[in-house]
């Protein structure tokens, strides 16, 4: 597919291609540094769970027509067929195809390596029973370069193009010693290791795939049809990939949502937690906002579609997810240099072993060269390279599932580090709108039940939030009060009055009691314990009196307190940075346990905050944690940006590295626990790694060890680190809160 798009107002063509047999990081880099100089290519994004890879060209047109074709050239010569990709905008379930059709190209390629393994027995037996008789010799022979041929063809063909550009890679590792054991009459042995290799690459290639097909869980969240409803009236099912926002479709209770949308009609329970994290449903009505991926549970719902398949949340995270795997973490760029000078140097020490052994050691010439040979296969990255991408794609799907978007794998490993982490307040510690708190009633001829209903009436004839939240935080009032007040007028800027029988009654803020004279000392000291807790006080009076104060406060979203409790056990400092006033802000901070606290700031004074913090901690220590919008600058300078609630919030997804999608802060202490235990995966993966390897060098020196017991170690450690970095997709269920 080719598509163009602007890039530093330059416009810029980008060609994508599937590569079936590109799924390892060592394949990519083979094909990464056969492209990376070739004229007017200008980047390269590869995709490995889906097989997939974008070139962006520098000129649009001709010009990248011509240097595409020279890529797919450059790509075959290194022995990988490339498709071109012509889906141009996939619905988020289109990219499972490329997958289902690798699962069942997987179910019918055990037959080749399995086949290969019985000859490989069979030319093994005639080498041990009859190796004397010449025609059962040569039909051993014949049996072996079957099993070599049935199961080592792709390895071959990738050894010998990897060969002919001087890339060291397994497949010319394994061409080279598979063909050697043959030459100096070890060919029984060629023939085995050959198999064994294609049914361990087999085993391997099942266990990666399951890492990456947590991710492609994702893509199967969403139904591929829903019912529309036609101009007729009529409900109709139509795919999913069709519909253009203004849709309106139904879903039934038990369904799944395909869509991104608004209810217009219905009222329901919608699981959120395939998408967000989130452990109880919510409740949604009319006006309320639905998303893809999510589970209607209990009644039907009409939806107006606001997105496009490809636009939806669900398929946003998933796209966040798949840029992630596609960046490089820093371990993994380390191992990657590793592997760069680790298996040449192998390489060498396996010639050194073949043409000095015979010299110093008085070894025999094919004894010399049979343990060059098993180190060469010892010598494979593959464990190495492999450790790293499956630890880090098993972590982002864990993490993906509960709610925690991670935008990179650094952003992952980083994480661990964090030992300052400065906090937005409103709607980040807090529920972010006011809460009724407190209520006093004082001493009055009138019952309490029939103050609380005035209240709540004229609280209602206002739109203002903290007259709002005294209207749903009071009892609705009986209809015979609420029709009993008559009159209402708004006083702007301090509250609404109204009549009851011709008396008259007032709501407002202390401005407009102090205005009709009805302050008193008891009434100041009573407004001053609610205002120095950080609250905004609203009192209800008659013409001679006040008769009630009721305190509105934005109040703890509920756990913060113990959230934050949690990351001082973790060892990280926590303050708060708002442009609220400083007394509300030093009250929360207070409440909330935080140990710091700066209110009255502009998001300049934040940015400046998040400096000063980065030069207290050092690099790499510092996150801002807001709701994206008016906290951007500071999310961005800090080292990791933590956007809350990113549910529905285009700022937050663009802007932050971590987005909580469930706006629990309890997923902060979790990301951070995630962090240090990929860490340490990521570092047992290496030494496991490694250890193994140098282990059997040894004994291949020390003529302990044959060439199929090293392919048995190699992938043998493979798939070790495979299953130990798969753990990680257990994580929230085993070593989370």
């Amino acid at each position: 597919m080719a598509m163009t798009d602007s890039h530093d107002n330059a416009p810029r063509a980008v060609h994508r291609f599937r590569i079936p047999a590109m799924d390892c990081p060592a394949e990519e880099a083979e094909i990464r540094a056969a492209l990376e100089g070739m004229a007017d290519v200008r980047g390269l994004r590869f995709d490995l769970p889906r097989r997939l890879l974008s070139i962006e060209f520098e000129r649009p047109g001709a010009a990248a027509q011509a240097a595409s074709e020279a890529a797919v050239q450059a790509i075959r010569r290194c022995g990988y067929s490339v498709e071109p990709w012509t889906e141009e905008t996939p619905a988020p379930e289109a990219p499972a195809a490329p997958a289902a059709e690798q699962s069942a190209r997987q179910t019918r390629l055990p037959l080749r390596p399995l086949a290969a393994l019985g000859f490989a027995v069979l030319a093994e037996l005639l080498h041990l029973l009859a190796a004397d008789v010449l025609p059962l010799r040569l039909l051993g022979m014949s049996l072996a370069v079957l099993a070599i041929a049935l199961a080592g063809e792709e390895t071959y063909r990738k050894g010998l193009a990897a060969l002919r550009h001087g890339h060291l890679n397994i497949n010319a590792l394994m061409t080279v010693a598979v063909s050697g054991a043959f030459l100096i009459g070890q060919w029984p042995e060629a023939a085995m290791v050959m198999a064994l290799y294609a049914l361990a690459e087999l085993i391997e290639a099942r266990a990666v795939t399951r890492a990456r097909g947590a991710i492609a869980r994702l893509l199967a969240l969403t139904p591929a049809s829903v019912e529309v409803r036609q101009a007729d009236g009529h409900w109709h099912e139509s795919p999913v990939a069709t519909l253009a926002p203004g849709a309106l479709v139904r879903v039934r209770p038990g369904a799944r949502i395909a869509v991104d949308g608004q209810v217009v009609d219905g009222t329901s329970t919608v699981n959120q937690a395939p998408v967000t994290g989130e452990s109880l449903p919510v409740d949604k009505q009319p006006g309320d906002a639905v998303y893809a991926g999510t589970i209607n549970a209990t009644g039907m719902l009409e939806i107006r579609v606001t997105a496009r398949a490809a636009d939806t949340l669900l398929a946003r995270i998933i796209h966040a997810v798949e840029e992630a795997q596609a960046s490089r973490a820093p371990t993994q760029r380390f191992v990657d240099r590793f592997a760069a000078v680790y298996t040449p140097a192998v390489f060498l020490i396996a010639l050194a072993v073949a043409a000095a052994g015979p010299w110093l050691l008085d070894w025999p010439l094919t004894q010399a060269i049979y343990k060059a040979l098993v180190l060469l296969v010892i010598a494979c990255p593959c464990a190495l390279v492999i450790a790293t991408p499956v630890t880090v794609v098993s972590a982002l799907a864990a993490a993906a599932r509960h709610g925690i978007l991670i935008k990179g794998g650094a952003h992952l490993e980083e994480a661990r580090g964090l030992r300052a982490i400065a906090f937005d307040k409103t709607g980040t510690i807090t529920l972010g709108w006011p809460q009724l708190v407190a209520q006093e009633l004082l001493p009055a001829e009138h019952d309490a039940a029939t103050v609380l209903a005035w209240a709540a009436s004229l609280a209602a004839h206002s739109d203002h939030p903290v007259s709002q939240a005294i209207a749903a935080g009071l009892p609705k009032p009986a209809a015979a009060v609420g029709h009993a007040l008559s009159g209402f007028q708004a006083l702007p800027g301090r509250g609404v009055e109204a009549r009851s029988n011709g008396a008259l009654l007032l709501l407002g803020n202390h401005a407009l009691i102090e205005e009709r004279g009805l302050c008193s000392a008891d009434i100041e000291a009573r407004l001053a314990r609610h205002e120095a807790q950080g609250r905004t006080v609203t009192l209800l009076a008659s013409a001679s009196r006040v008769l009630a104060i009721f305190a509105v406060a934005d109040t703890l979203k509920p756990g913060a307190q113990a959230a934050l409790a949690e990351l001082r056990q973790l060892g990280v400092h926590s303050l708060m940075l708002s442009g609220d006033n400083a007394l509300t802000v030093s009250v929360v901070a207070e409440a909330a346990g935080i140990e710091a606290a700066r209110g009255n700031l502009l998001p300049a004074e934040k940015l400046a905050a998040i400096e000063a913090l980065q030069r207290e901690y050092g690099a790499g220590r510092t996150a801002m944690v807001g709701d994206g919008i008016n906290d951007a600058p500071a999310l961005a300078r800090a080292d990791i940006g933590i956007a809350m609630g990113g549910i529905g919030t285009d700022v937050a997804m663009e802007a932050a590295d971590i987005v909580i999608m469930n706006d629990d802060l309890h997923r902060i202490p979790d990301l951070l626990r995630l962090s240090q235990r990929t860490h340490a995966v990521l570092w047992q993966n290496i030494v496991l790694a490694l250890a193994i390897k140098l282990a059997f060098l040894l004994l291949a020196l020390f003529d302990m060890a044959t060439m199929w017991m090293a392919v048995f170690a190699d992938m043998g450690a493979s798939l070790l680190v495979v299953a130990n970095g798969l753990r990680l997709l257990r994580h929230f269920s085993r070593g989370a809160r």
